[in-house]
């Protein structure tokens, strides 16, 4: 065989690789799913939510103040089961709260949190406890 149709059959069989390498890796990322963030706030109480397995789930709760009281709250936190993994939580000074929680298994977990009062020197917080909480039903 002549150098011509070496070079012709080389070229064809790398253009021909080149193709299905490339339909491959197209393929390969539409089947890769990015892990997405769920939000959660004061108003999505006793909500249940959907996440996938691989997705955070990021809880921002807000305090407040009003005649010498602030409502805080507590870090929310989800139950034992293994469906969520806490990856961070803080509290702030105005009293909110904040956690993200990594979904690990699919499954059905509960997060919650409190919220108090915090009286100013010379006042009085009524006693009453509120919670909060959400269903995560990771698939």
């Amino acid at each position: 065989m002549g150098a011509t149709k070496w070079s012709t059959i080389l070229g064809a069989a790398g253009l021909a690789f080149a193709a299905v390498t490339a339909s491959a890796t197209a393929r390969a990322v539409a089947d890769v799913r990015l892990a997405q963030r769920v939000v959660l706030t004061n108003v999505d109480a006793d909500r249940t939510v959907t996440a996938n397995a691989g997705d955070d789930i990021e809880v921002r709760l807000t305090g407040y103040r009003k005649g010498g009281l602030t409502y805080v709250w507590s870090v929310p936190a989800a139950d034992d089961s293994p469906v969520l993994t806490s990856t961070g939580g803080t509290t702030t000074p105005s009293g909110g709260a904040t956690a993200v929680l990594h979904a690990d298994h699919t499954g059905v977990a509960t997060v919650s949190a409190q919220r108090r009062c915090v009286p100013d020197p010379g006042r009085a917080c009524p006693q009453v406890v509120t919670p909060w909480k959400v269903t995560v039903e990771v698939k």
